[in-house]
This record gives C-alpha cells, structure tokens and sequence, in this order.
C-alpha cells in the first residue's frame, strides 16, 4: 500500500515510529508537510500538489494534524477524501473532536460521564455558572487550549471570579469544570483503535501540579483500567468518529468521567509505558480497512 502521513516534522516519535511500522510491514510511507500541501478544488478532478507535483494514488491518510493548524490540515485531508483515499481518521471527525464545548455536547447528549461543565459569555453569569459546576476548587479550561496550556485551577471562589472575569474580559472563550479531587491529580490516557481499546496508562501530575499531561512533567505507568472504563473509551471515541483515539479518563465516586477525546494522540508515553507496539496496530487497522472511498461521514457535520 501507498500511506501519506500529514505531519509537519518527520523526526517527531510518532511520526517515525509510524513510517516504520508501516515499511516493516512492507508498504510505501510519505510524509507530507500539510501546512506545504496545496489544492485543486475542481469537480472534475480534485488534485492535492505539493512543490509543483500532484499526488495522487494514495490508498491510505495517516493524518498528525496539530491543533494550531486544524482548519488548513481539515482541508487537506478533505480533499485526499475526495480523491478517494482512506483517512485513518476523518476530517469531519478530527473538526468534531477539536471543539471542546461540542464534543462535550455530544458525549453528554449519549451519555458519557462526563465532569459538571459550565458555559457562559456573560460576566453577569459567574456566580450561577461557578454554582453550577459544584463550587471551588474548580478548573477553567481555554477551548483553544492544547497539552494542558491555558488550564488553570481556581482553589477558592473569588479566585475563580477572578480568573474568570480576566478571561471573559479578554472574549477567550472557556470552559468550567467541576474539580475531580480523588483523582489525585492523575488521568488515564485509553488508546483506542476500533472498537477496542488496546493500551491504558496511567498519567500523574507532578507534586504541586493538577495537569497530568506528559509535556508538563507528569510521569507515565502501565495501568489495568476496568471494564466501564474500557466501555466509555470505545463509545467516546465511536461519538467522535475516530478510528483511531487517545480517550482520557478520570476515576471519580461516579464513575468513569472523560475529559477530551485526541484525535492525533502521542505514541511515545503509552508506547514506552505498555511496551506495545501501537505503530504497528494502526498500520494493521489500514491494512484491515482501508478501501477506496470509504469516508462514511462525508457531507456531515
């Protein structure tokens, strides 16, 4: 098979643990630079072109998209879509799942157990919304917010105020969150692709930290997760879409509660954690189902 992967750098873990895997495998990998890819939006024969080349015949997208460039790399994919390639995740999935506050939405609509969240644009909201989410200690999230930037803790009411209005005053939009105390400052990242979750780890935050986020500090273990959690990992991802996703989960008295579902998550802690080979699993899953025009949510928000 021919496989594209859309990353910005070739040296990144994942990406090269990916274009091995899929070599090992025997197949063709190319790593294209999304932000470098351009298109020919034409309704006879949408052509994506990259240094003056058209590339075509791919039969599989392995899409890295960060999130700083997930208009553009949505685009490019959309049009590997149209041209018949099979996107390990599709654009449509990967645009759902990077809106916070509509991915939240949809979880909630099906479901999912989910942190008490509060939305508002007016200050004049505050004191309803903080009362609503349970009170202080509370976390504030930006909805552009990636690896744990722009997450903030709010330990007491007026703290929370405080914060709150900054933001507001700035027009950032964010979120409230309940704070999930017996936690314990720690979440566990599920690996899903399929239907199956196929490694969890367990990520804590450093002392005096809340983030988990391994690009924070937090440390990664290997971790047996139960079977509701293992159920929610693999509903959460099939709302979003995703063939392939890093669910991230916090243990609360209630049950399983998801935080984010990441549509391009990191290969490298959960690797080096389980000791599994992910990279492997995923050209597998493309090996398995990648056929020609198979997006099946095209045309749909």
């Amino acid at each position: 098979m021919k496989i594209a992967i859309l990353s910005r750098n070739r040296k990144l873990y994942s990406t090269a643990r990916l274009v091995e895997a899929a070599e090992e495998r025997g197949h063709e990998a190319m790593v294209l630079d999304v932000l470098r890819c351009y298109m020919d939006i034409a309704s006879s024969k949408p052509e994506v072109h990259l240094n003056g080349e058209s590339l075509e015949n791919f039969d599989a997208i392995i899409p890295r998209i960060g999130a700083s460039v997930t208009f553009y790399g949505t685009a490019v994919l959309r049009q590997f879509e149209m041209m018949g390639a099979f996107p390990l995740n599709e654009s449509v999935a990967i645009t759902r799942s990077r809106d916070k506050l509509r991915s939240l939405q949809l979880l909630s609509r099906k479901g999912i157990g989910l942190p008490n969240t509060g939305y508002a644009h007016d200050p004049g909201d505050i004191q309803d919304l903080i009362k609503m989410v349970g009170g202080a200690p509370l976390v504030i999230k930006l909805l552009e917010g990636t690896q744990g930037i722009g997450v903030v803790l709010a330990e007491t009411r007026k703290a929370a105020e405080s914060v709150i209005e900054a933001f507001m005053g700035l027009n950032a939009n964010i979120l409230i969150q309940e704070y999930i105390e017996e936690a314990g400052g720690a979440d566990i990242r599920c690996l899903v692709i399929g239907d199956r979750v196929v490694a969890a780890m367990k990520r804590q935050a450093q002392p005096g930290e809340f983030r988990s986020n391994l690009h924070r500090g937090g440390s990664a273990s290997l971790i047996k997760i139960t079977p509701a959690e293992r159920t929610t990992a693999v509903k959460a991802a099939k709302i979003m879409g995703l063939h392939v996703a890093g669910v991230d989960v916090l243990r609360s008295k209630r049950g399983p509660l998801v935080m984010e579902v990441n549509s391009s998550p990191g290969l490298r802690g959960i690797e080096e954690a389980t000791g599994k080979d992910i990279a492997s699993m995923i050209i597998e899953f493309i090996e398995k189902n990648a056929k020609p025009n198979k997006t099946r949510t095209r045309g749909r928000g």
